[in-house]
């Protein structure tokens, strides 16, 4: 059985398995970004506060994927929490990172403007600084998004969703008819996935940002 003929007879178990990928990336995404965005909140006007949530969220990057999952399944079991737990830490430095990064360079004057026609901190917070600080926040997430996309598949360590269990399989079977077609077919939807979720980005930041601040 070629590659093709495998796609067509594995489609609809192909499919499952895309849709649990993207789905299990898409909320730890979502929890990732509200999270690291309020850290990036808190911390940005302290120096010390600022470089020890970007040295944190940098700490927990460096701990292996499978290390971490395995450290996971003892505390939360197996299944869909690992993979929830690990991934959405996995996913906090880049939007950390350019969130403090982005509220920081936004221009004082800007903010003493606010200031002087009478808006409070979480009024200059949420309509001037956040707004002019999405686009670094916007790349932190495409960074986090593609990133999220490779270790998800790790997830079938832990009897996770995802298309990593077709990569597991294949792996697992060397040497079978269709295990070389398994792997590649599991590597080549996780591709496609994350070139989907970064043109749905790309077209989030066409929709949010004006184009003067693109520019």
């Amino acid at each position: 059985m070629n590659f093709w003929q495998y796609l067509v007879s594995s489609r609809e178990q192909l499919l499952t398995d895309a849709y649990q990928h993207a789905s299990a990336v898409f909320q730890c995404m979502v929890v990732a970004t509200v999270l690291g965005v309020l850290i990036g909140v808190v911390t940005y006007r302290s120096e010390w506060a600022g470089n020890l949530a970007t040295m944190t969220t940098s700490t927990i990057l460096t701990i292996p994927s499978l290390a971490m999952i395995g450290l996971l399944i003892p505390i939360v079991g197996l299944g869909v929490a690992p993979t929830v737990v690990a991934l959405t830490l996995y996913g906090l430095l880049p939007i950390v990172r350019n969130s403090i990064v982005g509220l920081r360079g936004v221009e004082p004057a800007l903010v003493d403007a606010a200031t002087g026609i009478g808006m409070s901190r979480p009024m200059r917070l949420a309509r001037v600084e956040l707004p002019l600080a999405w686009p670094p926040i916007l790349t932190g997430i495409r960074v986090a998004t593609q990133m999220l996309m490779g270790i998800a598949a790790i997830a079938a360590y832990a009897s996770g969703p995802g298309l990593g269990n077709l990569i597991f399989r294949g792996l697992a079977s060397l040497g079978s008819k269709n295990a070389l077609n398994q792997v590649l077919a599991g590597t080549v939807a996780i591709i496609i996935l994350a070139l989907l979720f970064d043109a749905a980005l790309v077209l989030v930041g066409r929709l949010t940002i004006p184009r003067g601040i693109r520019a």
